[in-house]
């Protein structure tokens, strides 16, 4: 009997659910389809143009605005573009081997993976890898150009990406739509340096002053000699010498190709080079002179606190000399063996404290003799 009720009862609350069920189920199976209906463009359906964070067109007058069509820019009779990549796509390889962005070998030689700051020459056009400021994720941005920005320039296009968020191409684009006008693909790879260079700069007043702060306590001498602070502002000048010095780098080789007789690269690549130069030596000076004045006021400051501790030491001598003497008459008179002298006079404490002062007064006496005393003085 209970097997017969039983499926006699499970109809009735059934039926007494359907509705709801069936609004759930709904909701499902709509859910469920809208998502499959999502599925195919996400993995299938790609942007005409993958890997590109942002591209701007610039007219003859320099001035620039931002793609906001399907696809890559159609070159442009008068001006150039400018294209920005996130290199850490993977279907990039396939659009350099097709040659979108210059030549295929120039390009594979620039966005490689490699670090290193170099410049890449075919024909008329040109490969750089720069050092450009990284920017955290808080939007931060550090003051060692640790970063790398990767450049291929033509005579009306300039591709440039990064592995890295960092803050020369975004520096420049905004500029670029705050007025400011660019009439070559070189004039916008000088921003790029530019903004590095003002970055290195501020950063050497900075550490000039903190020096002159540093030299300042020196000279008082009531201050006393702290090398702690000076360690951090040698570490990070010698740290942006090295980046500046393998950006100058690139630049002087640069220089040098566009002096040959065969170069091919256009007149702006060449005064471009020549005012990056000019500027980049400056402050490879400016970093050597801070890089060499920390160091000296380092070692000075290693100096004076040896001299302090030698002067300490040499009191500390004299001190130990002065109280040997007497040390060695109280542990003789301290033996307590039999027939010890002065051990039956009345006034042998006071007889023990006099040999004492007098050993202690030879020995002074023996020490001003050898001119030790002067020394320290």
């Amino acid at each position: 009997m209970v097997r017969a009720t039983v499926p006699s009862r499970l109809p009735t609350a059934v039926t007494t659910l359907s509705p709801t069920l069936a609004i759930q189920r709904r909701d499902r199976r709509r859910f469920a389809g809208n998502r499959a209906a999502r599925m195919p463009r996400l993995l299938s359906d790609t942007a005409a143009l993958p890997c590109l964070l942002f591209a701007m067109v610039f007219d003859a007058e320099g001035r620039g605005r931002l793609w906001e069509g399907g696809g890559l820019p159609e070159p442009v009779a008068e001006g150039f573009l400018w294209l920005h990549l996130d290199l850490v796509d993977a279907r990039l390889d396939g659009l350099i081997a097709a040659g979108r962005f210059g030549p295929p070998a120039l390009a594979v030689a620039t966005f490689a993976r490699d670090g290193h700051q170099r410049v890449v020459i075919e024909g008329t056009d040109l490969g750089l890898v720069i050092a450009d400021r990284a920017r955290e994720f808080d939007g931060r941005i550090a003051d060692e150009p640790g970063g790398r920005l990767h450049c291929v320039l033509g005579a009306q296009r300039l591709v440039s990406g990064r592995r890295h968020a960092t803050a020369a191409a975004e520096a420049a684009r905004d500029a670029v739509l705050a007025g400011r006008r660019v009439t070559t693909p070189a004039g916008l790879l000088e921003i790029f340096v530019a903004g590095v260079a003002a970055s290195l700069d501020a950063s050497a007043r900075r550490f000039s002053d903190a020096l002159d702060a540093i030299e300042d306590r020196m000279l008082d001498e009531d201050q006393p000699d702290d090398p702690r602070p000076l360690a951090p502002i040698r570490r990070q000048a010698v740290r942006q010498h090295r980046q500046l010095a393998g950006l100058s780098a690139v630049f002087h080789r640069l220089e040098a190709e566009t002096e040959e007789a065969d170069d091919a690269l256009p007149d702006a690549v060449v005064r471009m080079a020549a005012r990056v130069v000019q500027r980049l030596d400056s402050l490879h000076r400016d970093m050597l002179v801070l890089s060499e004045r920390s160091r000296l006021l380092q070692d000075e400051i290693a100096g004076r606190t040896a001299a302090e501790t030698n002067r300490q030491l040499f009191t500390l001598s004299i001190l130990t000399a002065l109280f040997l003497p007497p040390t060695l008459v109280t542990g003789v008179f301290g033996m307590n063996t039999k027939g010890l002298f002065l051990g039956e006079f009345e006034d042998g404490s006071l007889l023990a404290l006099l040999i004492c002062a007098v050993a202690a007064l030879a020995v002074y006496g023996v020490i001003r003799r050898l001119g030790l005393v002067k020394r320290r003085g």
